[in-house]
């Protein structure tokens, strides 16, 4: 039933711990070697679409993220376009200030990226609100006549 849940909601926990590792600009040899596995493992790892619930918990504790981000962060528009972000320093997607060439993290790139997801959700909400009250408007129209 868990795999049913995940195949309609879009989500790749597999591709998310993939997403996740690279915001905190962890190679998969650093993150197989915390893992106690190889590369080759952690690239099987990232290609599955469901994880098993210790290994979900261990890479989590990893990545210093809730279980729930990897378990349910779906895959959209938003979050491809952060994924193909390099994060580079300067870059001005990241949310870093540069002074005296210091480098002061504000706002960390997952937070970017569930801000982001929430407002995408209103903002379909809104559209959806939108499209109800112009179907009622259209139907009302046709009754007039």
């Amino acid at each position: 039933m868990e795999t049913e849940n995940i195949k309609t909601k879009n989500v790749h926990q597999g591709a998310n711990v993939r997403k996740l590792r690279q915001l905190v600009g962890m190679k998969q040899t650093t993150f197989g070697e915390l893992l106690g596995m190889n590369q080759q493992s952690v690239s099987r790892l990232e290609q599955k679409r469901v994880l098993e619930e210790d290994t979900l918990f261990k890479v989590a504790n990893i990545l210093h993220v809730a279980p729930e981000i990897i378990r349910n962060l779906e895959e959209n528009p938003t979050s491809i376009v952060i994924e193909n972000n390099t994060f580079q320093t300067g870059s001005s997607n990241v949310g870093v200030v540069e002074q005296d060439h210091n480098i002061e993290n504000q706002i960390h790139p997952v937070d970017q990226l569930m801000t982001l997801n929430k407002e995408q959700a209103s903002l379909y909400e809104r559209m959806l609100t939108i499209e109800k009250e112009k179907n009622t408007l259209l139907e009302k129209l046709l009754k007039e006549k």
